[in-house]
């Protein structure tokens, strides 16, 4: 079994008690130093700002549209079974408009990204990564 002790004085002084520099961080836990850091970067939250000042509104206003469906078709029966033309119906058409309303924000979702979020995405994880920032030129772009 063994036993610690109090370090004999006789030891050589580690690195950091002769004032020497510390010893280089291996790549992953410089990498993981520079993703620590980078979270108290203003980019990083400006980049996270404009995220949610898509998705919180776009969230809201699909669940509200949902919910506005789903609770006119439990208590709204009379107007959701209106027909419109032949056999359709109110309530077809708004569950047909659920569909178009997704393909639709998800389109916004990726207009507003490429605009908006991957251009500060791609110079903040370029940033990280080490690899010196072009501005305006995106990853996948060749020349």
């Amino acid at each position: 079994m063994a036993t610690h002790s109090a370090p004999d004085s006789s030891e050589p002084p580690q690195p950091a008690e002769r004032g020497d520099p510390p010893p280089a961080l291996p790549p992953e836990s410089e990498l993981e130093a520079r993703s620590a850091a980078m979270h108290d970067d203003p980019r990083f939250h400006e980049l996270r700002s404009r995220l949610l000042r898509f998705v919180v509104p776009a969230s809201i206003a699909f669940f509200a549209w949902y919910v506005l469906y789903v609770l006119m078709s439990a208590y709204a029966r009379g107007v959701m079974s209106t027909q419109v033309v032949g056999s359709v119906n109110i309530a077809l058409i708004f569950g047909l408009l659920q569909f178009v309303t997704t393909f639709g924000i998800a389109i916004l979702y990726s207009r507003y990204t490429n605009r908006r979020y991957d251009p500060l995405a791609d110079e903040l994880r370029d940033e990280l990564e080490g690899q010196p920032a072009v501005p305006g030129a995106r990853k996948g772009d060749d020349e």
